[in-house]
């Protein structure tokens, strides 16, 4: 029977159903289901001109509930932002990973891809694509000049003395910026003029989603560098004990610059991708502090816990947000930070975070 079915449903959709008019496209309708309206959800799948040609109207477009579909809004919401978080997570997860070094200027890294991007595209006429290759070559220059000027000679001082001049070098990153480009808030050009998709009254923006997709390949090639590279194994070891790792003839001095080359590439990327949704000023510096508790949620020196990390303090500030906004005005700003003491109470080393078991 059901073999039946399907030939004559075949039959059917290679025929002109305008030809054959009302009538007929309502046999043929009860002859498949008994239900005049079945064959017209068939046909709206395969091809809705097909109903508007045969009845004269044009079929209703899937909608989900209300309440599903104000839910999977939130969602979409939060997977684009919590993307957003795990890039610049990645960020600070690479450099301490591989220098134990917690770079607080993290923000001001996301600033320099963004304004740079922004002038190529903006004072040079020149096309994303070229301007996001000399975004990333001048990040490659601010990552070796920090290291060589700031963070080279730190080499062997204590943790608590490099973190502090990581502080200071975020407030010499911003001040250059301000001196170059002002303090106002610039609109970032629309890099592709694609309309967002609809799907169940769900509004998806391709170029935003764009975040999800970067943050998941570069979650790939990382944890690949780390385990099966060469240098990722010398960055690994250089992190673990910078003595050690200088005994067994590892060059830490070149550890360190291609560390911070590599984390000032991927905060530039992250920088990108931000100003898709926000655009480019001094607030993009804050939002480099918002990712803290995201990598501290994953753990720090985890780079899969950087980007679950993010992506899960996204969907977690966004739909939590958009429910309890209205019980408590803004808390959508301080959830991450709500969440960033909860953790480093129940489980300082983070989720995915090594563990660290001292002898006293």
């Amino acid at each position: 029977m059901g073999a039946d079915l399907l030939e004559l449903l075949n039959l059917l959709l290679g025929l002109d159903l305008s030809a054959l008019g009302r009538p007929a496209f309502d046999f043929w309708s009860f002859v498949l289901g008994g239900d005049p309206g079945s064959l017209g959800q068939v046909l709206a799948a395969v091809d809705p001109g097909l109903i508007q040609s045969a009845t004269g109207a044009a079929a209703e477009p899937f909608a989900f509930p209300n309440w599903l579909r104000d839910f999977l809004q939130f969602m979409n919401d939060g997977l684009v932002v919590g993307s957003i978080y795990a890039l610049v997570a990645l960020g600070f997860a690479l450099i301490y990973k591989s220098t134990s070094i917690l770079n607080l200027a993290q923000g001001e890294f996301l600033m320099v891809g963004a304004y740079v991007c922004l002038a190529v595209i903006v004072d040079f006429k020149l096309p994303f694509v070229v301007a996001f290759l000399m975004t990333m070559a001048v990040a490659v220059l601010v990552g070796l000049a920090v290291e060589r000027l700031v963070l080279r000679p730190m080499i062997g001082e204590p943790i608590i003395s490099v973190i502090m001049v990581t502080i200071g070098l975020a407030y010499v990153l911003k001040g250059l910026l301000i001196m170059q480009w002002g303090n106002d808030t610039k609109p970032f050009p629309k890099v592709v003029d694609v309309d967002p998709l609809q799907l169940g009254g769900v509004s998806i923006d391709l170029v935003e989603a764009s975040a999800v997709v970067v943050a998941v390949v570069l979650l790939i090639l990382f944890l690949l560098f780390f385990k099966y590279s060469r240098t990722g194994v010398f960055m690994r070891a250089t992190a673990n004990d910078q003595q050690a790792a200088q005994s067994m003839g590892i060059s830490v001095k070149r550890v360190f610059a291609m560390s911070w080359c590599i984390a000032a590439v991927v905060s530039a990327i992250g920088g990108i991708v931000i100003s898709f949704k926000l655009n480019v000023g001094l607030p993009l510096a804050e939002f480099g502090l918002k990712c803290l508790p995201a990598v501290i949620l994953g753990g720090l020196d985890s780079i899969l816990g950087a980007v679950i990390g993010g992506l899960s303090l996204g969907i977690l500030q966004e739909v939590g947000g958009a429910y309890l906004d209205r019980f408590i005005p803004a808390v959508k700003e301080v959830f991450p930070f709500v969440i960033l003491v909860l953790v480093l109470i129940i489980r300082p080393y983070g989720l995915f975070g090594t563990k660290e078991i001292e002898r006293v």
